[in-house]
C-alpha cells in the first residue's frame, strides 16, 4: 500500500533522507522511529507531498503521489504533530470545508460528520471557534477531520502531542482496531515507544536519513545484545551507529 524506491531528499549539502526502500503492505500499523533531525517528518512530508522528493518516488495505493496527486490523496489522511486549522472556523465549518476539498456528497458528509465528532469527543465544541480549542481538541477535530473522507492510508506524526492518557489510549485502540478490521494502513512517526511496542505489526529505525533497521517490534528487540524493551534496543542501535561514526576517519 505505500512503497518508497529510492526515495532522496536535499537540503542544499545536507541529505535528509538517503535512498530510503520500504513496502509496507495494506493493513500495517507501520511505526516509523528516530531522534529528532533524523529524517522522520521530511518522509512524511514526501509521502504527502508537502515535498517533492530529490530523486526515488513514493507510491500510495498504486500511484505516485508526484505524478497522479489527485488520486494518491483521495486515499490518504495526514495528521501533522502541529494541525493547522482555521481559528475563524467553527469546527463544524472546518468539517464541511475538509469535506469540500474531497467532493464528497452532502449525504456521505451529513452521515460521517457527528459520528466522528461524537467519536472523538468534541460534539459539543462544534458551533465554537476553534480559536478557542484547547491543543487536545485541535488534535481531535484534526483526526475527525482527517477519517471524514474514509481514507484507506493514514499517516500521523506525533499524534499524541496535547492528548491526555484517555484520549491517548482511545486513538491508539482506534487506530489499531481500522487496521485489523477495515485493512487501514497507518503510517506512524513517534517518539512514545511503548506504544510503538504495543501497536505496531511493523518498525523501521531512522539515522541521519538511513534506515538502520526494519521489521517486526520482535525482529527488531532480538538484534540486542541483551534482553530489554524496544526503547532499550532502539538507544541501543542508534547509539551503536553514533560511536561508529564519530569513530570512522
Amino acid at each position: 500500500m505505500i512503497i518508497t524506491e529510492n526515495l532522496n531528499k536535499h537540503f542544499g549539502a545536507k541529505l535528509a533522507v538517503d535512498n530510503l526502500d520500504l513496502n509496507i503492505p495494506a493493513g500495517t500499523f507501520f511505526c516509523f522511529l528516530g531522534p529528532n533531525g533524523a529524517g522522520k517528518t521530511t518522509t512524511i512530508k514526501m509521502l504527502t507531498g508537502l515535498l517533492h522528493p530529490s530523486s526515488g518516488r513514493a507510491v500510495l495505493g498504486g500511484y505516485d503521489i508526484q505524478k497522479q496527486a489527485v488520486e494518491a490523496k483521495r486515499l490518504l489522511g495526514y495528521v501533522p504533530d502541529h494541525p493547522f486549522l482555521y481559528d475563524k472556523l467553527t469546527g463544524n465549518e472546518f468539517m464541511r470545508f475538509v469535506a469540500g476539498l474531497y467532493r464528497m456528497e452532502p449525504r456521505d458528509f451529513d452521515a460521517r460528520c457527528t459520528p466522528l465528532l461524537e467519536m472523538f469527543e468534541i460534539a459539543h465544541v462544534a458551533d465554537q471557534l476553534i480559536e478557542d480549542y484547547s491543543h487536545g481538541m485541535r488534535q481531535k477535530l484534526s483526526f475527525a477531520s482527517c477519517f471524514l473522507h474514509d481514507p484507506k492510508i493514514v499517516i500521523v506524526d506525533e499524534p499524541w502531542v496535547g492528548l491526555d492518557p484517555k484520549n491517548i489510549r482511545f486513538v491508539k485502540d482506534f487506530l489499531r482496531r481500522k487496521c485489523r478490521e477495515e485493512g487501514l494502513t497507518v503510517f506512524m512517526s513517534t517518539h512514545t515507544l511503548s506504544i510503538a511496542e504495543e501497536v505496531a505489526d511493523q518498525i523501521g529505525i531512522i539515522h541521519n536519513g538511513r534506515l538502520l533497521q526494519l521489521g517486526s517490534v520482535s525482529e527488531i528487540k532480538a538484534l540486542s545484545r541483551r534482553p530489554g524493551s524496544l526503547e532499550d534496543v532502539f538507544l541501543e542501535i542508534t547509539r551503536d551507529v553514533v560511536e561508529t561514526e564519530v569513530a570512522a576517519p
